[in-house]
Formats: C-alpha cells, structure tokens, sequence
C-alpha cells in the first residue's frame, strides 16, 4: 500500500509539474523529450564479511522537468552472494523502490549526471539444505543510494552504492540504454 502511494503521489507530482511548466519549457527551449525509460544490467560488489559478487537488473521511469533535472521511480533486483568460513553459501535478493532525481551536468553528447534516490529495499533469503532451495523471507528496510554515470546517445553507464539499511549494502556498476527522452 505505501509503494503504491508512492507511486502515484510521483506520478501525481510529475504530471501536476508538466502543466504547470508547458508554456515554461517553450519559453526556455528544452531540447530533449520529457519522459524516457531506463533498462540497466549491472555487477554488484556487497559490503560485509563474506561477500562475494552479485548482479542488479534495474527499471527506471523518468520525466524531465527540465534539460538538466530528471525525476523518476527506480525499480531494482539485486541478487548477492556470501560465503562464510565453514564454505556455506547464502544469496541475498533485494527489491527496491525509490523515488530518483538526477541533475544533469552537459546540455549535448556526453551528458555526465549525479544524482540519489531514496525508498524501500526489500530483503529475502535463498537457503539450501538436503539438496532443496527455500525462499525465506525478511525485513523491508528505508534506504538510499548516491548515483554518478555518464548517457550518450542512447547509452547508458552508472554507478551508484546502496545502502538498504541492513547488512545488505551494495556498490553497483550499471550498463544499460534508454528508450525516449532523446533531443526533440
């Protein structure tokens, strides 16, 4: 219920400043299309003792509210791996779902942006014992992430840490493209 709220009062937010910024965005001459749709693939590294490696799979909606400043809702899986000193193996699966902005630092061709988000993080487990895999559930935590990457043309490249409040921290390296929100 409050991921969806939060949803809406996003989208809510982002739609409400369009119409309030129409005759704006003409006055300013914004060059590029006002929403785009990330999709990023990436290598995890987990903080921790024990860990190993993981992987991030991450959809994101964005609408621009000007050139520069982007917002969205972040959207990631992250599956991470640890080992313990008897060799037992356990992966971590994340969920998150975070509110984003990003500012961008270059009007044309390569666009380096910084940028955070802030949402929830949900943790299970997968365990292995007598050959059969069980899914255990866990905590949904409030987290964050700082981001830095670079787009050109319809490229993308980030890397951002995440800090799910748990033990469960992540730094992300992210390749990816984005569909829409390229130059009108």
């Amino acid at each position: 219920m409050k991921k969806s709220f939060l949803l809406f009062a996003l989208l809510g937010f982002a739609l409400l400043s369009k119409a309030q910024s129409t005759t704006t965005a003409a006055a300013t001459g914004d060059t590029y299309h006002a929403f785009k749709f990330d999709i990023g693939l990436g290598y995890a590294i987990p903080s921790g003792s024990g860990a190993k490696a993981g992987a991030t799979f991450t959809l994101q909606p964005h609408y621009r509210l000007s050139d520069d400043l982007a917002i969205g809702l972040r959207l990631e899986g992250a599956g991470l791996g640890y080992q313990n000193d008897l060799g037992k193996t356990k992966v971590s699966l994340l969920e998150s779902y975070c509110a984003t902005g990003e500012y961008y630092l270059a009007k044309d061709g390569f666009r380096p942006f910084v940028g955070a988000g802030l949402g929830f993080f949900d943790q299970s487990s997968l365990k292995a014992s007598n050959g059969n895999a069980t899914l255990v559930a866990g905590a949904t935590n409030f987290g964050l992430f700082p981001e830095i990457g670079f787009e050109i043309g319809h490229f993308r490249m980030s890397a951002d840490y995440d800090i799910a409040g748990n033990s469960n921290n992540y730094l992300a390296f992210k390749i990816g493209a984005f569909f829409g929100g390229g130059k009108k």
